[in-house]
């Protein structure tokens, strides 16, 4: 049977390595500098609402409880800000990871900064992994060694991706370095790994799912068996990822099923609905309202739509699952400044190809930074090591809480814009692209 479309089919060169061993004298200074910058930052700051919760679900995890289910840790951590710790939203492995490290560290060193430090060591591991696999696609891309090094050295010191992972703590990080790693993988030939880093990244945060569609319609003239293959290893690494520790560990989801919306009926963040706080005073989408959603279910549909005639080499992967992830950004009802970091590499590497003007890769990660001070997120860093100073800057920045408002609505329109123009870039058709398949 024949098909309308056509991508060149070819066999797949290796994978570049990834070799830290091979650190040039120019690059070691500007990785031991990145190094020093994300611990010192990761010792000092953390953000007081995901901190709590991730060190709460360490002790819950590493205690043998269900990290799912809400309790007062306020006599362990000696700190009454555990009183009201929220649970953990995320999937099994980030929470097993947790209760990894407070085994490690906590329970022999009782001591909050250093708890938090050592949570923020995988991110920085992350960021630096991060920083040399963006360089290796680039390589693999044919991109000269010294574009290349900036890249890396980009992504080494950039203060957006520092601030949302050694200060703030949050690890999307982590959820980049398996997305683009298993878009790497997928490309040299290597489907199987492909699809468990894909379902380890979709497991460790959910903002990896729009990339479960790219693998579709890169196999798809690669025949139905590869299909059928890759998607079996990813629902199977799924289910070991998010359900088998629910089984082994005895945990009760049924806090998690009774909130399986949750995401779904807020609105607010560095979205369009960030203007919500202006007109109500909670996040929550009332009635109907809740329907916006669930507006990423058919934009991610529509936009596949325009993936559909083809992937035809890893520069086209990468741009589709761009876009995708753009789009899937664009459209949520709540949107988190650190979840941009997943998009960040991806923006990266087709900038410094030329695929992408540098202007765009810029205000990617500049807007949400500016975002995050006017929606207090850096004043709420200083939790472990400063409290006070957290306090007196929330006091300040609650007494120009309209002004504040306005801005974030003013950085969400910029944000939108080149988004949206990223997406449309990345979506056009490749040159070269064939309108049929051979019998």
């Amino acid at each position: 049977m024949k098909s309308p479309i056509e991508v060149p089919v070819h066999s797949a060169p290796a994978a570049p390595s990834v070799d830290f061993r091979r650190v040039s004298g120019h690059d070691l200074p500007i990785l031991l500098l990145s190094i020093a910058i994300q611990l010192v930052l990761g010792l000092l700051f953390g953000h007081i609402y995901d901190i709590r919760i991730f060190m709460a679900a360490g002790h819950q995890v590493a205690s043998g409880q269900n990290p799912y289910i809400a309790q007062d840790l306020s006599s362990v951590f000696h700190n009454l800000a555990f009183q009201g710790a929220s649970t953990v939203g995320y999937p099994p492995p980030w929470p097993l990871m947790l209760g990894a490290i407070y085994r490690l560290v906590y329970a022999r060193l009782p001591d909050l900064l250093a708890y938090n430090l050592a949570i923020k060591l995988p991110l920085i591991l992350a960021n630096v992994a991060l920083a040399y696999l963006t360089a290796a696609c680039l390589r693999r891309l044919g991109v000269e060694p010294r574009r290349a090094r900036a890249a890396r050295t980009f992504m080494l010191l950039n203060p957006f991706l520092v601030y949302a992972s050694a200060a703030w703590g949050q690890f999307d990080s982590i959820v980049a370095l398996l997305s683009l790693a298993s878009i790497l993988m997928l490309d040299s030939g290597k489907r199987l790994s492909s699809a468990v880093l894909l379902a380890l990244a979709v497991s460790f945060k959910p903002t990896a799912i729009p990339l479960l569609f790219v693998p579709f319609f890169y196999l798809w003239v690669r025949g139905a068996g590869e299909i059928v293959r890759f998607y079996a290893v990813l629902a199977l690494s799924g289910l070991a990822f998010c359900v088998a520790p629910f089984v082994v560990l005895g945990w009760d989801p049924s806090p998690i099923l009774q909130n399986w919306n949750a995401h779904f009926v807020v609105g607010g963040g560095l979205s369009p609905l960030a203007a919500l706080e202006l007109w109500q005073t909670s996040y929550r989408l009332t009635g109907n309202w809740w329907l916006l959603g669930l507006l990423w279910i058919p934009a991610l549909g529509i936009a596949s739509l325009a993936v559909r005639p083809g992937i035809a080499d890893f520069k086209d992967l990468l741009k589709k699952s761009a876009a995708l992830i753009m789009v899937f950004f664009l459209t949520r009802a709540w949107l988190s400044e650190p979840n941009v970091i997943l998009a960040l590499p991806f923006v990266l590497i087709l900038t410094t190809i030329g695929e992408l003007p540098r202007p765009w890769l810029h205000a990617i990660w500049i807007l949400p930074l500016l975002f995050g001070i006017v929606n207090v997120s850096t004043a709420q860093l200083f939790f472990p090591s400063m409290p006070q100073i957290m306090d007196a800057l929330l006091r300040q920045m609650e007494e120009v809480h309209t002004a504040r408002l306005i801005a974030k609505v003013m950085v969400v329109v910029p944000w939108q814009f080149v988004g949206w123009r990223v997406v449309v870039r990345c979506l056009k058709r490749p040159e070269g692209v064939l309108t049929s398949l051979p019998s």
